[in-house]
């Protein structure tokens, strides 16, 4: 069948050439398969050319949001490093406070209780590990919002408690707190038989006997207001305080303070001697509160 041949003819208009072609008759059964895969070839290209077209659109917006993601990401990092930053810092922070109320030895703590605590999850696993994509960004964006809005009640918290520790340490400096010196209580405040009678006499302080020449120390932060003499209390130092506090030392050996001077809590202002009215070396220590006398056991905390 292949083998036969046909015959084509080329008449070219005008002229009397006539030109003929014999060819076997498979060329053409070739020619149109060859058509025909060009075709199918052309089609295919042309579905997948509009195929990809179609999806250009959308790929484009998919690079968009990926784009957009990795930006998400990038600040949620830098937020991420922010927040672990400040967990450090309010960490240590309340660990100082810590230390700073022990010291203070504060009662008046109940409004600051509770203030530390568990730090919140960045995210929870079992429930974000469901979410992909823009809903696990916007998950996690929530996630440090209230983490960081957590760090920021416990700053404030922590800077309430701070004004507070600051006013107890000026109220404790400002107060009367510690022994002006050491030795034994010899002599209580309140009434007593006269040492040198036996009359009832109010004693408007307390006797600490020391050794002639031990250091007397400011029991607080105060401004020495009298520095000199007084019938039967031989040398005497008298303090003014804040919140209407004066601390008065008498039968001292000697002064090492100037009137007008401030003093602060511990320092040294005279030592213990024997002057004035008395039978032998010591402290004779007075606490006033607004102008009347108080038993200065009741400040001194050790």
């Amino acid at each position: 069948m292949f083998t036969k041949k046909f015959t084509i003819f080329l008449v070219p208009e005008g002229t009397d050439n006539v030109r003929q072609f014999r060819l076997p008759r498979i060329i053409p059964i070739l020619a149109i398969l060859i058509l025909a895969g060009f075709s199918f070839l052309g089609f295919r290209l042309v579905k997948d050319y509009l195929s990809l077209k179609a999806k250009v659109p959308r790929m484009t917006l998919l690079e968009k949001e990926n784009t957009l993601q990795r930006k998400q990401l990038l600040l949620m990092a830098s937020r991420i490093d922010t927040v672990s930053s400040d967990m450090v810092e309010l960490d240590k922070q309340e660990k100082d406070l810590k230390a700073l109320a022990d010291r203070v030895g504060t009662e008046d703590m109940q409004k600051f209780r509770g203030m530390g605590g568990s730090d919140a999850p960045l995210l929870d696993s079992k429930e974000h590990l469901k979410k992909t994509g823009r809903i696990l960004v916007r998950a996690m964006h929530q996630s440090l919002d209230d983490l960081e809005s957590a760090i920021e009640i416990r700053r404030e918290k922590n800077t309430d408690l701070e004004e507070f520790l600051d006013e107890q340490k000026m109220l404790l400096a400002s107060t009367p707190s510690i022994w002006p010196t050491r030795g034994w209580l010899s002599s209580r405040f309140g009434y007593r038989a006269s040492p040198f009678s036996d009359n009832r006499e109010f004693h408007r302080g307390i006797d600490i006997s020391a050794r002639s020449g031990s250091p007397v120390l400011s029991p607080a932060n105060g401004l020495v207001i009298f520095n000199g003499w007084q019938s039967g209390y031989g040398r005497v130092i008298v303090l003014k305080h804040a919140r209407g506090f004066k601390t008065k030392y008498a039968h001292l050996r000697k002064s090492l303070v100037k009137k007008g001077q401030y003093v602060k809590k511990g320092t040294k202002i005279g030592l213990v001697g024997k002057t004035g009215r008395t039978t032998g070396p010591h402290l004779h220590y007075e606490v006033h509160l607004n102008n009347a006398p108080v038993n200065p056991l009741r400040y001194m905390l050790n």
